[in-house]
């Protein structure tokens, strides 16, 4: 198996924590998450991130507002919903117990580091 291939699997995986966890410190245009997320060593390009944030609208999680830039066309800022908050603390919940059960699991490698 290609470890490579393993990886993207599992960021893909907790993509949508990430992208809700940057959401809710506050309104955010689509390219300081992608910048964040690039800055985490968490790569996104614009086709990944937009159907998910589009997605994500739809299932009533985020909603958005343009406003204007002064460097160009208006902007959409994305914030949560409250059933968005609520779906990104059960996300956290999870994230949480499966740090702990990966951890557990593995504690017991002989690796230096995991």
């Amino acid at each position: 198996m290609n470890v490579e291939n393993s990886k993207a699997q599992m960021k893909k995986g907790i993509l949508e924590l990430c992208i809700l966890s940057i959401i809710s410190r506050g309104e955010v245009y689509a390219s300081d998450i992608i910048e964040e997320l690039k800055t985490s060593k968490m790569i996104v390009v614009e086709g990944t991130l937009y159907p998910l944030l589009t997605r994500l609208k739809n299932e009533g999680l985020l909603s958005y507002q343009w406003i204007e830039s002064k460097s160009g066309p208006p902007r959409k800022y994305f914030q949560l919903t409250e059933d968005g908050k609520q779906f990104l603390e059960g996300l956290k919940e999870t994230w949480n117990e499966l740090v702990s059960a990966v951890s557990t699991v593995t504690k017991n490698l002989n690796t230096p580091q995991l």
